[in-house]
């Protein structure tokens, strides 16, 4: 019995302590940071230096009593007042003319005057047809939505076609032809129909 008790005690002190294996633990680690780094995106930010133009704050606000005018010129729309003159330059693009531009400002207009619908549309001589129709067409109404959702909200539908003035000789305070509500030379076009008689200056 004494024997047997000495003997566990030698045993015991002869026990070797536990040893915590960490290789295991190492080629775990190995693994999951290679498989990390092979399944991680990796974003490459890329800073352009962009020259923008100022941006325009606000439209010029249309006076009270707005006789509205669109003025098709070769290098830009210009969108005016009969009575008071340029009210909004739409300088072209390098695709041609702005009309994305165009409608935004007439829709500013319509915001002021809600209850006005006719417009006119004076052209230079030489003015493709297809300008004509182009600009016909966003005077008189705007989409609005997306997709299978698109609506046309209207804008100026009665619209008056004429000839514009020369650039250099355009009179804020022309008086309109008599007997018309538009100006000398002018067309109406029942319903903003792009079909009807177009001044002598629109080709096809």
């Amino acid at each position: 019995m004494r024997r047997s008790y000495q003997y566990r005690k030698m045993e015991r002190h002869a026990r070797k302590p536990a040893e915590l294996l960490l290789v295991p633990m190492i080629d775990i680690f190995t693994v999951l940071v290679t498989f990390l780094l092979m399944t991680a995106v990796f974003s490459r930010t890329v800073i352009l230096q962009l020259n923008l133009p100022a941006a325009q704050t606000e439209f010029k606000e249309p006076p009270p009593g707005l006789q509205l005018e669109v003025m098709v010129r070769k290098d830009q729309l210009m969108v005016a007042d009969r009575n008071t003159g340029p009210l909004h330059a739409v300088p072209n693009t390098a695709q041609g003319y702005d009309y994305d531009g165009l409608t935004q400002y007439l829709k500013f207009v319509k915001t002021r005057f809600p209850d006005k619908t006719d417009a006119s549309i004076l052209l230079e001589p030489d003015t493709a047809y297809d300008t004509l129709v182009q600009v016909m067409d966003r005077v008189r109404v705007f989409e609005t939505g997306e997709g299978v959702n698109t609506a046309q909200a209207e804008l100026f539908p009665d619209i008056s076609i004429g000839d514009a003035p020369a650039a250099d000789a355009a009179a804020p305070n022309a008086t309109p032809a008599a007997g018309t509500g538009a100006p000398a030379g002018a067309a109406p076009v029942a319903g903003g129909s792009a079909a009807a008689a177009a001044p002598s200056g629109v080709h096809p």
